[in-house]
């Protein structure tokens, strides 16, 4: 891939490793579940784990004392631990959580909405979660004098916007002087809408506040079709997200170039496990994305894939060069 503007930086600076994050789960899965899934993360080559709840406030198979335990057995596990707030706060029980998440010294806590940067400003290392709205450099620069970290880009930035926001030659400064580290989303169904309103529970015929969880029946969500038959959206609570995956397998050159530390991966169902050693294997141990790819759907991986925010496309456009 090539992507105007950034081509030059890449001969410029030495090819770095990228790092793998586990974004938080977005499902609603079953308690056991969660704990299986985050033991076969332990041993995954990911670096960082993103933990917690955050899309809605009634999903409470783990509380915050459940995720701060967790947190310490992957952190012995050798994994660097963020702590996540809802990206949508609707109610004082939800700023108190996060006043709680505040409260601990253990872990960084990513802010998910605008309402938690008071809280968590000076607190605790902070991570600038992807739905803060942050799309000019500027922006940036005030959200890093909070004391932030790292900042994950708006799902939708192409690479060389995001190279425009925090250059990877001149660097925006973070907590202690430190070069701002950039996250970029590079695997699993965007997240594009969160609503007061429950569209799993208005599927299903049922009230918010009396809905029975029915979103644990859907382990992926609900996937919706166009009048045409074609994948559209995807239901996940008070969550919109995408049909399409989107899959940065093979944009390792241009990632590197734009300035990017680190790819989110966020969790499906089946095969993640695969898909994140898939990743370290083609971004550090020179394999190739199609292979890989290929063998996806068998385990279960969702898809379609799609590519195209990255390139000024459409989301859900997917283009293999």
């Amino acid at each position: 891939m090539t992507t105007p503007g950034i081509e030059s930086a890449e001969s410029q600076q030495p090819l770095a490793p990228l790092d793998l994050t586990v974004g938080p789960v977005l499902y609603h899965w079953p308690r056991a579940t969660l704990l299986d899934f985050y033991a076969g993360v332990a041993d995954s080559p990911a670096r960082t784990v993103v933990l917690g709840e955050v899309v809605c406030a009634r999903r409470r198979e783990l509380r915050l004392p459940d995720w701060l335990a967790l947190g310490r057995e992957l952190q012995r596990a050798g994994k660097q631990v963020v702590l996540a707030t809802q990206a949508l706060v609707e109610t004082e029980a939800d700023l108190r959580l996060i006043e709680h998440q505040a409260e601990q010294s253990e872990f960084a806590v990513e802010a998910g909405d605008a309402s938690a940067l008071q809280l968590l400003a000076g607190r605790v290392p902070l991570v600038l979660g992807p739905h803060l709205n942050i799309y000019s450099q500027q922006a940036l620069l005030e959200h890093a004098d909070l004391g932030a970290t790292r900042w994950v880009a708006p799902v939708e930035l192409a690479l060389d916007a995001v190279a425009r926001i925090n250059p990877p030659t001149a660097p925006v400064l973070g907590a202690g002087g430190q070069p701002l580290q950039t996250e970029v989303w590079a695997f699993g169904r965007v997240p594009l809408s969160f609503s007061v309103r429950c569209f799993t529970a208005r599927h299903h015929g049922v009230a918010k506040d009396s809905c029975g969880f029915v979103c644990l029946s859907d382990a992926d969500g609900l996937a919706m079709n166009s009048s045409d038959g074609a994948p559209f959206l995807v239901l996940n609570g008070t969550q919109t997200q995408s049909a399409a995956v989107q899959c940065l397998l093979g944009d390792a050159s241009a990632l590197r170039a734009a300035g990017v530390n680190s790819l989110r991966l966020s969790p499906c169902a089946r095969g993640f496990l695969q898909v994140l050693r898939d990743f370290d294997a083609v971004l550090h141990q020179q394999g190739a994305a199609d292979p890989v790819m290929v063998a996806w759907p068998a385990l279960g991986v969702p898809g379609p894939y799609g590519n195209g925010y990255a390139r000024h496309q459409p989301g859900m456009a997917w283009s293999e060069t």
